[in-house]
Parts: structure tokens; sequence; C-alpha cells
């Protein structure tokens, strides 16, 4: 495994509330694989790159404030914001762009970044009639339900039904439901709703990617599936990392994801929500490597 100058492991790296501490180091990619690049840029929003095929996970770059992490949460008519010059700075090129969930903090810039790249968009068809909404060529957008097989040039993509991680004494998330027609254009953040929650494996460098945008997961849908590396979240429900480490077969590693203050700037570093620990913590129970890296950097499996 390499890390790049910039990039940040674990196993001996620790995040907390105070930020990220990490320790660089590099190994020698086992041999019959082709590299794999990720490129963690916030959120869930990843760039998974091997020779010239690319994916893109949710991939949210502009990060506007929403009050989301203060005490009094996120103001849901919060203006929808994209500033291409953001994603031009990091996005170049895409061969698929994979959507987890709807909410603004996955789905906002996806109409540019598909745009931009002519990328195959995979997502539910709630978020295929927001991303017509918003302007984003039909042509590019294939709705899917979970089950999916879908064979790309370099790469595969395997598609399974999701749950979002829930909270609080009545475990819910925000912003619900379902658009079965296209609606008007969303223009403030509590219209993108979630609209069904995917999970996805890519195959890619002979490398199998678990990505989940969420703690939250389908056991049904996931037992004894076999991956290399799991794209993890922290929060939900309390024990839910255990339970996924459980239901999949034995992973050599888990990322962390999704576990930045998403009001703060890209290029600042990430400054975490919540305590990692519990997250840390089940990747060891699990005899799995625990990685965690900060904005914008890469990281070679």
């Amino acid at each position: 495994m390499k890390v790049s100058r910039r990039g940040m492991l674990t196993g001996a790296a620790a995040v907390g509330a105070a930020g990220v501490i990490g320790l660089e180091g590099q190994a020698t990619a086992e041999v019959g694989r082709e590299p794999v690049e990720l490129t963690w840029f916030g959120t869930h929003a990843w760039q998974i790159r091997c020779g010239k095929n690319v994916v893109l996970t949710d991939p949210w770059l502009t990060r506007f404030k929403t009050g989301t992490f203060t005490p009094e949460g996120a103001d849901p008519k919060t203006k929808l914001v994209i500033k291409p010059e953001v994603i031009d700075k990091h996005l170049t090129s895409a061969d698929a762009i994979l959507v987890h969930h709807g909410h603004y903090d996955h789905m906002t810039d996806v109409p540019y970044v598909a745009k931009k790249t002519q990328a195959t968009v995979l997502c539910t068809e709630t978020h295929a009639n927001l991303l017509r909404a918003m302007k984003t060529p039909n042509d590019l957008v294939s709705p899917v339900r979970g089950g999916e097989y879908l064979p790309f040039d370099g790469f595969t993509i395997e598609v399974f039904p999701s749950l979002h991680s829930c909270g609080g004494k009545r475990h819910t998330y925000a912003y619900p439901g379902y658009r079965y027609d296209v609606p008007p254009r969303p223009r403030v953040i509590e219209d993108l709703v979630e609209g069904g929650t995917l999970a996805y494996v890519i195959t890619i460098g002979g490398l199998r990617i678990l990505s989940l945008s969420t703690a939250n997961f389908d056991p049904n849908a996931l037992r004894d599936l076999q991956v290399d590396v799991v794209l993890a979240a922290p929060g939900g429900e309390p024990g839910i990392t255990d339970r996924l480490l459980r239901t999949i077969k034995p992973v050599r590693k888990v990322i962390a994801t999704h576990w930045d203050d998403f009001d703060k700037p890209l290029d600042d570093p990430g400054i975490p929500w919540t305590d990692l620990t519990p997250l840390r913590t089940s990747a060891q129970k699990a005899d799995a490597e625990f990685a965690v890296l900060d904005h914008l950097q890469k990281l070679t499996l």
C-alpha cells in the first residue's frame, strides 16, 4: 500500500475530536494487481482511479454553510450552491458517478460533474427525477434499485439496496421522501430528499471496494459479501459497524468516510463531527486495518 506525501494511514493513526493524526508509509502493491488510487474530497466524495478509469462517489466539493453541526442544526431553507471553479480545480474526468442517496451533501454537484465528465450516473428513480429537475442530461442518468451487476470498460459496479442511518429518540433522519415524477427545480437543501439509499461494490484493478455513504446497511443484501475494502461512516445506531463487519466476510481494510464537518472549506483540514473511536475499535476487533485520510489526500492500494 502506498500513500502520497499528504496521505495518512491509521492502524497507527488516530482521529478524534481534535483532528487527524497520521503516520506516512509505503509498501509494494500486490503482485498481479493494478494500483488503485483513492482521493478523498470530504463527506462521501471519493475519486477511485485505476489507470485511465475513474469512478466518483457522491461528488460534492462545493461545500456551503448549513449549520448542520451547530446546536440549532441545519437550516432547511439554505440555498443550494454550486461552485464550478472549486469542482474544476479537482475533477477532470470520470466514467461513472455513484449516487448513494439524495441529500444535498451527496448530490448537489452531481449535475455539473455529470455534464463536465459525461459519466454515467447510477442512482434511484427519485434521485434521477431530482437530477432531471436540476438539468442533468437524461441520457447520462441510469436508475438502479439494487441487484444490478454492471460491467464497464475496466471495472464493474454491483448495486445493493441499503439504508440511511437513523438517530435520536424517534430513530429518524433529515429530509425523507421520494419523488415519483420530475419536481420543480430544487432550490434549498430540504428539496433534496433521501429518496432511497444504495450501496455499491466497485471492482477495479483487482480490488473490491464496498462503498457505504452512511453507517447503516441492509444485512440481507450484504450477508457474506466478500470485499477487500470498506468505506464506512461513523454514527448511526450503537454497535452498527460491529454488525456490518460480522455480516460481510472478513475484510482487510476499513477506511473512514463522511466523518468531517462539511460546513468547513475543502481546502482546510478535516474537522471531525464525531469521535471516530467506535469505528476504529470495530475495525480492530474484526482484525481489519483502519485508515483515515484528510481532505484531498490520496491513498494507493
